[in-house]
């Protein structure tokens, strides 16, 4: 029997993902949500890209609401010209700019208060409505040089570049407006749009936040931004960074997926007593460690198939593995209809014809890895290690490229190569093709891995504790008799308890 959902309601926030997508951190959260029955979860997830028509996976019995938000268009300059400007949001797009060119504290600094104010102005879809924000970004970028001095100099940043970033930054901050749900605890997984839209919720109405940190080392760039100039791109990078610190500042806790992301989370800011290391996992029933189903070579990549996926490496290195092993065949699983045709016109390129098979992702997870005797995992910049996972589980010899939290999560149980090395990447999956007696030592040895390590049901008690310690209503308020013992208390919870341990 399933168990009563509680009273607490979780906001399980994230940036055009779970429910809509099947991607890897989708599969990643719909495996959270379904291990957490007791709770009730209401899905936001906030998009800059179409709106999915509906969710891509079916929704658990306590999910009492799914949304989708698409951050609407920016409205043109005439248009912004003509809005009224609300009080302060001149003084608050200053200091913003100023802080995401500087290197203050994002507890104090200038940015953290910037953005805060903004929020507090997002009443309507544009809280910058009538602020020239191209002139205070340029100002900024000056006063920023002078203190660097020449010996330091920031990135040319012309009057056009700053028109651009201010475009970019006007929409990304949209996400400040949209309306979070009524619930005990937020728990924001994603990027910058979702974090906007989460520390924009906490600041209106102090919902609890938890931040799961799954982000690329460096907040990545988008696969069309590589035509922007090199000042548009720097001032998209540092105000994902900033962003970053500032969630980290405002969230009562932030849980890794990886000493990876841990140690990437305390170079910015983070609190060391606010950091939970959560590994991924997955059920080792929905991964059962198949034989291998035929003798002809065949290697498995998973992924969405789109720009900034890992396709272009794994095509890449497929072409040398092709040339030294004939008739080895490349399976890509998981490609996403709205990146098929990206995948043909890679395939194309390469001149690879029927060695390749494009396969949607299968319903059943049993039949992802099972057509490979090889898996290559080459991640996209921004994935988690769930999809590695996912393989180790399957019981399939892995060659994975040693970037992120590739290396810890794979340990001894598989091949590690050099990352953006095609020719290492081929070499390593040619030698397990024609090995099978240490292929499958190594696909063993994988699967024990990951079932000491990363079984969904770790994720599952971890994160319910989470999500008790910090959505459960506050005690009941304590009361001492006049000239008697005081009345008992209730005990703090553990994990709150270490957010107070550096204030007692």
């Amino acid at each position: 029997m399933n168990p009563t959902p509680s009273r607490e309601r979780i906001c399980l926030l994230t940036g055009g993902g779970y429910p809509y997508r099947r991607d890897a951190l989708g599969g990643w959260c719909r495996t959270l949500v379904e291990g957490l029955r007791r709770f009730r979860f209401e899905l936001l997830t906030v998009t800059d890209r179409e709106l999915p028509s509906a969710p891509a996976y079916p929704l658990p019995f306590h999910v009492g609401s799914a949304r989708a938000v698409a951050l609407g268009r920016d409205p043109g300059r005439a248009e912004r010209r003509r809005a009224a400007t609300p009080d302060g949001a001149v003084e608050a797009a200053s200091m913003l700019c100023r802080g995401l060119l500087g290197d203050d504290l994002p507890i104090t600094g200038q940015f953290a208060t910037g953005l805060r104010r903004i929020a507090e102005l997002a009443g309507a879809p544009d809280p910058l409505a009538g602020v020239p924000l191209a002139d205070a970004l340029l100002e900024a970028w000056r006063t920023r040089q002078a203190e660097l001095g020449p010996d330091q100099p920031l990135p040319r940043l012309s009057v056009r570049d700053a028109r651009t970033a201010a475009t970019l930054l006007r929409h990304a901050m949209r996400a400040l407006a949209v309306p979070l749900p009524e619930v005990e605890l937020v728990h924001c997984v994603g990027g910058t749009t979702p974090l906007l839209a989460a520390l924009s919720g906490r600041w209106r109405s102090g919902t609890p936040l938890l931040l799961t940190e799954a982000r690329a080392a460096v907040p990545r760039q988008r696969p069309a931004e590589d035509r922007l100039s090199v000042g548009v791109r720097t001032v998209l990078r540092r105000f994902r960074t900033s962003v970053a610190r500032t969630g980290y500042a405002e969230a009562e806790l932030i849980a890794p997926l990886s000493t990876y992301h841990h140690g990437w989370a305390l170079e910015h800011g983070a609190m060391p007593s606010r950091l939970v290391q959560v590994p991924a996992g997955v059920d080792p029933r929905e991964y059962p460690g198949a034989v291998e189903l035929s003798p002809a070579p065949a290697v498995v990549w998973a992924g969405s198939g789109g720009p900034d996926s890992g396709l272009a490496l794994v095509l890449e290195a497929f072409t040398e593995v092709a040339a030294a092993v004939p008739g080895t065949v490349l399976h890509l699983v998981g490609v996403t209809a709205a990146h098929e045709d990206h995948c043909a016109e890679q395939i194309e390129r390469t001149g690879l014809g029927r060695t390749v098979r494009l396969h949607p992702l299968p319903a059943d997870p049993r039949d992802r890895y099972t057509v490979g005797q090889v898996v290559a995992h080459v991640p996209g910049p921004a994935d988690p290690p769930y999809r590695l996972v996912e393989a180790m589980m399957s019981g399939r010899a892995v060659v994975g490229v040693d970037v992120g939290p590739a290396g810890e999560t794979l340990g001894e149980a598989g091949v590690l190569v050099p990352p953006n090395d095609p020719s290492e990447l081929a070499i390593a999956i040619v030698d397990l093709l024609r090995t099978p007696t240490r292929r499958r030592a190594l696909g063993d040895a994988a699967r024990q891995r990951a079932l000491n390590h990363f079984t969904v049901d770790r994720v599952v008690r971890v994160y319910g504790a989470l999500y008790t310690d910090l959505a459960a209503p506050p005690p009941a308020p304590a009361f001492e008799l006049a000239l008697t013992v005081p009345a008992p208390r209730a005990t703090t919870p553990a994990t709150v308890r270490w957010l107070t341990r550096e204030n007692s």
